[in-house]
């Protein structure tokens, strides 16, 4: 069969092998696809087998490509693919859960401990002379947040959401959950709430939930003001589950003491993203998830979706 990898530069620059997946096909890697119509159909037409990370895969392409039997995402969300459109045509749309869970929650916490320690701000104060002229044995420029008694509210319990919550406890934090269905796994990590009660009792809030219609700006000017002041919000989950106004505006008063993201409502962010010019707001680029280890499990999950959906028994399928 002929296999087509849209946008594979990001899942491997090069430092892994796409050589198992070659196995099951003839098997063509383009490092990016521009995101139109046209581009995507050139690339496709006569495949059977299409991965994508960011490129859309519509109605209108699949209608282009009547060899298409199988769509693959090499990610966890699916929402660049029309998964209907697919069903209707009797393509199964296979993705990949699971495979960043340790790096995500690492990364959550990376965010929050910067947020609380200033790490990086500090250690250029020193490696700009600061310590050797100062005048005492020690300084900070930011106060330092102990996290141990401070209670963390995790919206999305799913697997990454219970895995920050397990470091959380180790932090000697409190956990809050809400947004997923109550589990013997979940209350032996944390307490299920209303989605009001945990941004009422949280000190620090963090994002793990899917991106739907009724999750899109979770995070908005009321739900901030139900919030302790002082809070701290993450967001390793999706882009637009915050607007950006509202928190860049709640940062500039106070309200919000710090926010760490790693996804933006747009990526790459436009120059006037709200978050790039907020005060208190860490940001890294879309990298939570994208560890070698994370990375490796992501493609050898790709192929074991592809293999078993030849042996006629698919599995990840989100549309079937």
């Amino acid at each position: 069969m002929k296999i087509v990898i849209l946008d594979g530069y990001t899942i491997n620059p090069g430092d892994l092998s796409w050589d198992e997946l070659g196995k099951l096909g003839e098997l063509t890697v383009y490092e990016r696809t521009e995101k139109t119509v046209e581009e995507t159909v050139r690339r496709i037409a006569d495949a059977e087998a299409v991965f994508t990370s960011k490129v859309p895969i519509t109605e209108e392409i699949m209608a282009q490509c009547p060899k298409l039997r199988f769509i693959g995402t090499l990610a966890t969300g699916y929402n660049v693919i029309d998964t209907a459109a697919a069903a209707k045509r009797g393509i199964p749309v296979c993705n990949v859960p699971a495979y960043s869970t340790d790096a995500v929650a690492q990364t959550a916490f990376a965010l929050l401990l910067e947020l609380c320690v200033r790490t990086g701000h500090h250690n250029k104060a020193v490696q700009d002379g600061r310590w050797c002229s100062c005048k005492d044995f020690c300084f900070c420029d930011f106060p330092i947040m102990e996290l141990s008694g401070k209670t963390m509210g995790i919206i999305g319990f799913g697997s990454i959401g219970k895995a920050v919550g397990k470091i959380a406890r180790a932090f000697g934090m409190n956990v809050l959950a809400a947004g997923s269905r109550p589990t013997e796994e979940g209350r032996a990590i944390g307490t299920y709430v209303e989605l009001e009660e945990l941004l009422t009792q949280s000190d620090v809030i963090s994002l793990h939930c899917p991106l739907f219609p009724e999750t899109e700006h979770i995070i908005n000017s009321s739900s901030i003001a139900k919030m302790k002041d002082g809070v701290i919000i993450l967001n390793t989950s999706r882009g637009p589950l915050i607007d950006s106004s509202a928190l860049a505006d709640a940062l500039r008063s106070g309200k919000v003491a710090g926010a760490g993201v790693d996804v933006l409502p747009q990526e790459p962010p436009a120059r006037d993203e709200p978050l790039l010019h907020a005060p208190n707001c860490v940001i890294t680029p879309h990298l939570a998830w994208a560890s070698k280890e994370a990375r490796a499990r992501l493609i050898d999950i790709t192929v074991h979706n592809l293999q078993q959906f030849l042996n006629g028994t698919p599995v990840n399928a989100v549309n079937l």
